[in-house]
């Protein structure tokens, strides 16, 4: 499925110094967002910090959202993750893209100016009607929850 998402570029170094956000690969789900910011920040042990990206986004309407997911080897490598595990952008928001970033390793991890830093997801949205009942209907699980489906 292709759609248009519009970009705004709120930084002239947006497009020259720092590329605009791109898939790495064909296949790739999410778009590579880079760090747009003049000097190195650096994230002391379970420091949270926000990262501009130094553009804004325009949704094609509200079927869609854009998400920000962690970039696997920030975190797995170096313990550097989103604080909230998935940054939401809903359809009418137009202010700059921000990408929250904790380090939750013992060492300071550094970004660069133009880094990668987190990838950006666009995906449909269900909007939900909810129904106020006394009653769910039944399943073999019922209200089992964490683990209760068991452990492989």
């Amino acid at each position: 499925m292709n759609i248009e998402l519009r970009l705004k570029p709120l930084s002239p170094k947006i497009g020259a110094e720092i590329p605009f956000p791109s898939y790495a690969t064909a296949g790739a789900a999410g778009m590579d967002l880079r760090a747009c910011i003049d000097t190195p920040i650096t994230i002391r042990p379970l420091e949270r910090v926000k990262v501009p990206t130094g553009f804004a986004i325009a949704l094609p309407g509200p079927e869609y959202v854009a998400l920000i997911f962690a970039r696997s080897g920030l975190g797995n490598n170096y313990g550097v993750t989103l604080p909230n595990c998935v940054g939401v952008i809903d359809s009418d928001y137009r202010g700059e893209v921000i990408v929250g970033l904790t380090n939750l390793s013992d060492a300071d991890y550094t970004i660069q100016p133009g880094d990668r830093v987190a990838q950006l997801a666009v995906m449909p949205v269900v909007q939900a009607r909810v129904t106020v009942t006394d009653a769910l209907d039944e399943t073999e699980r019922g209200a089992g929850g964490f683990g209760s489906t068991g452990k492989n």
